[in-house]
Parts: structure tokens; C-alpha cells; sequence
């Protein structure tokens, strides 16, 4: 890497170096520098700057936002998730870039990002009054992310989105069904598919997503074993269903206890009648839940979320949602003392450590539980009875 010097009057000198080519125009990028002094001084200064330089201190500072964003959304979209990449374009679209689209890279700074997260969280709704925060947090997510690959690829030398300060997303209190109101939902959701009791078992039994088990085929059902795999979810995306990895692309194999693997043997043994009754076979490779006589198609994650909300009102379980099926399977199994380790891995959760951000309020209380029966045998006391009820808890859709 060369540079040069060049003297400009007396005492004055003028010192550069060529940094690279502009991402976005391939024109050749240079870094000038005015020196005062001796030429000795000039000679000081172009060292120290082609050192910079090598080091990555000095990257090349040129483009838009909106040019960055494009190309970075190009380059991930394939990465994304059928259904994170549409919301992560709708952000761009419609809050990113009619915002910041034209502001060239150079002119970023942390303090204006904070403004105008402080301006969304006034009137940045639709209708002029607040955003949510954590409408507000992914906005700030999908920007942190794009100027982040901007670092990466050498457009910015740091990430002004990655230092700001967005509001803090919120916990929802979730209130969750009881034991007893969960074995009404699943007595009553025949009444709507003879199906949906079977759906809600294995979503209160194993925890899984509804999407996982939307993608649930008969191959993954070992009834000797009573081991169910999960290996697949479905996503609806533009109208269409797409089969994917699971959300952190990990096969978890779950036990079934007795009664629900003999749930999930009867739903079968209907499901094979069906078919041969319409003259088609029920393979292994067949959807365990499906509207077709073939069983060649998966169930519309979203029907069994309307089924259950239209079960949810006629029960009058106000609140409740199909996802608490999950959050219900986890708080039951820490109810019973079962490890946070083997929780987090029936419910699929890349690590243990998001398990206890989403459960600990609970964890907590299952601690104190357990000290006050700890406190009882060395008092010589009788164990008080720590109790399964579901407590309310807070926390993201884990």
C-alpha cells in the first residue's frame, strides 16, 4: 500500500492514500490528510495513516442506507425464514428506508437513531399515536443487523445502530390454563374436528410448536418406543405452506407418556380407515394431520390456532391463546421438579439459558417452594405439599 505527499505551500503539506474502491460506484476511495510542519512531520503522518489503514481503522465510508439495506436483504433473505424475511421486508419498506434511505452511510450517528426511536415511541403508530416497543425493537433489530454487515463488508467502520438505545421490549403476563382447563379443551375440541383433541394433547403433552406438529408425518411417530421426532415445521408464507428446519434447526426426539401415545395410536387407526375407506393407503410418509383422504398435505398452522380461539370463547378461558399449550407443557414439568436442562430440550430451545429467561419468575417461586420444604425437615416438621399450580408468568413466545 503506497501513499504519497505533496507540498502545498510553506509549511503545509498534503498527505494520501488510496483505501479502496467504493462499494456501491467501484470508484477509487481516498483518505487526505493537511499536515503543518516539516516534511519529516508529513513523512510521521503518512505512516501512521497507511498503519491505520491496514489495521481497518480507515474503511470505505460511501453509499446510502437504502443501498446497503438492499443489498444486505439480498444477501439474507435466503437465510431467513419464510416468515421472518416478509416482516423484515415490510420493515424496510415501510419504516427504514422512507426514513433513512437516502442518508448517505458516513452521516450515521448513534444520538439520531436514539431521536427517533424516542419520536416512534410518541407518534409512530398508524394512526399518529405510540408504537409499541417492541414494534420499536425490531425495527431497531433489522437496522442493528443490516449496518452490522455493513461493518463487515468494509461500507462503515462501526455500527451506529448497535450503540443506540431502544426501548425495552415488553413482557406480556400470560395467563395460562389450568390443568382442568386444559383437559376441557381437549374434550370439547371435537366438537369441531375429531382430529383437534389429539392436535391439543400433543401440544400440552410435548411442548412442540404448533407448526411442528402441523409437520408432524407418521415416520416420526415410534409407537413401541413411544418417541415422537420432531424434525420439521410449517410456515404459511404469501398464501403458501412451507415445510422447514425447526426454529433453531435442531431433530429433538420427546417420550410420550401412556395415555397420549395411546391418543395418538386411535387418531391413526382413524386416520388409516379414512383413507382405505376413500381407497388410498395411510404411508409413513403421510401427514398425522391433514384435511386430505390421502393425508399428502399438512394442516394450516393457523387452523388450529382459529379452532382453538373459537373453543377458547365458547369456554370462556379469556386470554388463553394455543401457543400457552407450550408454555403450559414447561411450567407443569417444572411444577414436578423435572431439570431445566430436559425442559429445554422438549421444548426445542436453542440453550437452556433462553428456558430461564422465559420461566424465571417461576423458577424463582419453585425455588422458594423448595426452600420452605428444605426449612420443614430440618424444623422436624412434616414437607408441606409444594403444589402444581400454574402460575401466571411473563415472558416472549419461547
Amino acid at each position: 500500500m503506497a501513499g504519497s505527499i505533496r507540498q502545498r505551500g510553506k509549511q503545509s503539506w498534503e498527505v494520501r492514500s488510496f483505501v479502496g474502491k467504493d462499494p456501491v460506484t467501484g470508484k477509487k476511495q481516498y483518505i487526505t490528510k493537511t499536515i503543518r510542519g516539516e516534511r519529516r512531520e508529513a513523512e510521521v503522518a503518512l505512516g501512521r495513516m497507511l498503519g491505520e489503514i491496514e489495521d481497518g481503522q480507515y474503511a470505505v465510508r460511501a453509499g446510502t442506507v437504502g443501498e446497503l439495506c438492499e443489498k444486505w436483504f439480498a444477501q439474507a433473505e435466503p437465510d431467513l425464514s419464510p416468515s421472518v424475511a416478509p416482516e423484515y421486508r415490510r420493515l424496510l419498506d415501510n419504516r427504514i428506508l422512507p426514513r433513512w434511505g437516502k442518508v448517505p452511510l458516513r452521516r450515521l450517528r448513534t444520538a439520531d437513531f436514539d431521536l427517533w426511536y424516542a419520536e416512534l415511541r410518541r407518534k409512530g403508530a398508524l394512526n399518529g399515536g405510540p408504537l409499541a416497543p417492541n414494534s420499536v425493537m425490531r425495527i431497531h433489530s433489522v437496522l442493528r443487523r443490516a449496518l452490522g454487515q455493513g461493518v463487515k463488508w468494509g461500507w462503515i467502520t462501526t455500527n451506529a445502530a448497535a450503540n443506540a438505545s431502544p426501548p425495552r421490549a415488553r413482557k406480556q403476563q400470560l395467563n395460562l390454563p389450568d390443568p382442568a382447563d386444559v383437559g376441557r379443551l381437549i374434550e370439547a375440541a371435537a366438537s369441531i374436528n375429531r382430529s383437534l383433541p389429539t392436535y391439543f394433547r400433543l401440544a400440552a403433552a410435548t411442548g412442540a410448536r404448533r407448526g411442528e406438529i402441523c409437520a408432524l408425518r407418521w415416520k416420526h411417530v415410534d409407537f413401541e418406543r413411544r418417541r415422537l421426532t420432531i424434525a420439521r415445521g410449517i410456515v404459511e408464507a404469501g398464501g403458501e405452506l412451507i415445510e422447514k428446519d425447526t426454529k433453531t434447526h435442531q431433530v429433538r426426539k420427546l417420550s410420550l407418556d401412556e395415555e397420549t401415545a395411546a391418543v395418538v395410536l386411535a387418531h391413526r387407526d382413524r386416520c388409516a380407515e379414512l383413507a382405505e375407506q376413500c381407497g388410498a393407503a395411510l404411508s409413513p410418509n403421510a401427514f398425522v394431520f391433514s384435511h386430505e383422504v390421502d393425508f399428502s398435505k399438512p394442516w394450516r398452522p393457523g387452523y388450529a390456532t382459529l379452532a382453538f380461539g373459537r373453543l377458547r370463547d365458547e369456554l370462556g378461558l379469556k386470554g388463553v391463546k394455543l401457543h400457552h399449550l407450550r408454555h403450559f407443557s414447561a411450567t407443569q414439568l417444572l411444577s414436578l421438579g423435572i431439570d431445566i436442562r430436559t425442559v429445554s430440550g422438549r421444548l426445542g430451545h436453542a440453550n437452556a439459558s433462553t428456558t430461564l429467561d422465559i420461566y424465571a419468575h417461576f423458577v424463582e417461586q419453585a425455588d422458594e417452594r423448595a426452600a420452605t420444604a428444605l426449612g420443614s425437615v430440618l424444623a422436624g416438621g412434616p414437607v408441606s405439599d409444594a403444589g402444581s399450580e400454574t402460575p401466571n408468568i411473563t415472558g416472549p413466545s419461547g
